[in-house]
């Protein structure tokens, strides 16, 4: 008799992942280096000790640690919310008429209503634990901004997020659930920089981008002592704490007796397929298995299918440093419907 598969599956607290996984460690061909912008020369950890917590600078550019153990307080925290539900999809299936069995992992079951609470508090702790007194950072749709406003609220830390001007007006719930856990919310570009400052002199009706927020956000966190800038996606550090959903989902299935032939997630920055595929891709790469990834990313920011891959800069105002990436240009503006994210 085959074996029922239940609706949603549950790993217990004590399955929940204790590490994180490091995808590059297994890669022979590393990731093109992080160029100092000024220099462009690959960057040193310590040029990057201004901007970012210096224990997740040092996860940014960590190319051989394969496995990284969770703090205890963040494995505490997790287990607020996590593990998340593998859910098996019968309804769907049966809408398709397909004979394939579709699961999803359904990372909506907190506060913050998204998987970036996963790295939101990951950021936070190491913050709080090199004394600093609070961190700025950039939100679009604002899932990003409202995660990292719950995880600074709960280590007392304060925050100022710059949100994508068309969405602080479209989105006023999200901008207010940030305030509500104390964040200062404000709309970018603004007057409140010197690169808002310049952006708006140029277009003074921008609905803005993500790419002003993020340069807006540097500038605050590098004139602010005690501040540092936090980033919810792109980067390899939040890849590494979003790996937990990954080591979950390929837990469960293996409880299930299963395993995918095919891995599909949405793709925009990276952090949500990222953390999915990551153990995924690291049967890929030993060669345990070979399943086939699928990235889904908006027609109207087509960036890996339409975009150049070479060197540029992460953000409109060009303060970052230059990351090697398939990218449609730090100064490309999307459509107001789609500068504040697809949510």
């Amino acid at each position: 008799m085959a074996k029922k598969i239940p609706h949603r599956l549950y790993l217990t607290e004590e399955q929940m992942p204790k590490q994180w996984y490091n995808l590059r460690a297994d890669m022979n061909v590393k990731p093109d280096p992080l160029l100092n912008p000024t220099t462009l020369k690959p960057v040193k950890v310590e040029e990057l000790y201004p901007v970012f917590c210096e224990a997740l600078a040092n996860q940014e550019l960590d190319n051989t640690t394969r496995y990284v153990d969770i703090p205890e307080e963040i494995l505490e925290f997790y287990k607020m919310y996590r593990p998340s539900p593998l859910i098996r999809a019968y309804n769907l299936e049966k809408t398709l008429k397909t004979p394939a069995k579709i699961y999803y992992k359904f990372e909506g079951n907190n506060t913050s209503g998204s998987h970036k609470l996963n790295t939101a508090i990951a950021q936070a702790y190491y913050a709080k634990k090199q004394g600093l007194t609070g961190l700025t950072t950039e939100t679009g749709a604002g899932q990003w901004g409202t995660a990292l406003a719950e995880a600074c609220a709960f280590y007392n830390l304060d925050l100022t997020v710059f949100m994508v001007k068309v969405s602080y007006e479209q989105k006023p719930f999200r901008k207010t659930v940030m305030q509500t856990f104390d964040a200062e919310v404000i709309p970018s570009p603004s007057m409140t920089t010197k690169v808002g400052e310049a952006i708006l002199k140029n277009d003074p009706n921008t609905g803005g981008s993500l790419g002003c927020a993020i340069s807006e956000a540097i500038e605050k966190a590098v004139s602010t002592p005690g501040r540092r800038y936090v980033l919810g996606s792109v980067l390899n550090q939040v890849i590494l704490h979003q790996s937990i959903i990954g080591l979950e989902s390929k837990t469960a299935m293996e409880m299930l007796d299963e395993y995918p032939d095919i891995v599909i997630g949405c793709a925009g920055g990276g952090s949500n397929i990222g953390g999915l595929i990551a153990p995924f891709m690291q049967d890929k790469l030993t060669g345990k298995a070979s399943p086939r990834i699928v990235a889904v990313e908006p027609a109207s920011c087509p960036s890996l299918t339409r975009g150049r891959y070479a060197y540029d800069f992460c953000d409109t105002g060009r303060v970052t440093p230059l990351a090697k990436m398939y990218t449609l240009g730090s100064s490309f503006m999307p459509s107001a419907n789609h500068a504040g994210g697809l949510r």
